[in-house]
């Protein structure tokens, strides 16, 4: 049975050291808080599965609750990873809408790039720095596009923009129907959210509502129903 606590101990030790996955290209808060908050949880998992089986299964129950548990937490976004997805969500199709103004007027690709940077930080710009240092350290147009290619959210402009590199075809173009296509998915994803509102806001809506209804409706129509059948 020691043998199993100290397994048990040194493995949420082991999970709770395991880095969580996040693209290189993906900044984000510090884990730090986030690893401790996993570690408390699987420690309690475990003790509390061990607790809860006890005798001589406890042991292998609080292992099953460790390894149970950090794969559940090592699935859960940070609410601070969670926040600047949504940032970025929201103010990259300004911001690729900015870029494609730039290009339009004549400017080039990595320079309007940086522009458009630096007029509007935040999440967004900070994951398209990259490409302006790689290209002003030598590399080329498509390399430096790809080197933010990891990231999910800029994968649609990395694809066009070495579309562009590799066809020739018209940069600006592609760039401005992209910036059309995410802002027509913005609004559906705010008309989703919307739609989401109402749908929640029924259920504690008609739960207020319920007493008055049981008071004004019900209970009158019984209390009458018992008075015509009372002898």
């Amino acid at each position: 049975m020691t043998w199993l606590t100290a397994a048990c101990a040194s493995l949420a030790v082991v999970l709770w050291a395991a880095p969580a996955h996040r693209p290189a290209t993906q900044p984000g808060p510090s884990r730090s808080p986030v690893r401790l908050l996993r570690l408390v949880g699987m420690v309690g998992a475990g003790a509390s599965a061990w607790l809860f089986v006890g005798g001589a299964a406890g042991p292998v129950a609080g292992l099953a609750g460790v390894v149970g548990a950090w794969w559940a937490l090592s699935r859960v976004e940070p609410p601070g990873v969670r926040r600047e997805r949504e940032e970025v969500q929201r103010t990259l199709p300004h911001l690729i809408d900015l870029f494609a103004s730039t290009l339009r007027s004549g400017a080039a690709p990595v320079a309007g790039l940086a522009q458009v940077c630096a007029a509007l930080p935040g999440p967004a710009a900070d994951r398209l720095i990259p490409v302006v240092e790689h290209a002003r350290w030598g590399a080329g147009a498509a390399e430096a596009w790809e080197s933010v290619g990891d990231d999910e959210q800029l994968a649609p402009l990395v694809r066009a923009m070495v579309r562009a590199q590799a066809s020739g075809a018209s940069v600006v173009d592609l760039v401005e129907r992209l910036a059309d296509e995410l802002e027509r998915e913005g609004l559906a994803r705010a008309e989703d959210a919307a739609r989401k509102v109402g749908v929640a806001a029924a259920v504690p809506l008609g739960v207020c509502l319920l007493p008055a209804f049981l008071l004004l409706g019900v209970v009158p129509t019984v209390a009458s129903l018992l008075g015509s059948v009372a002898p």
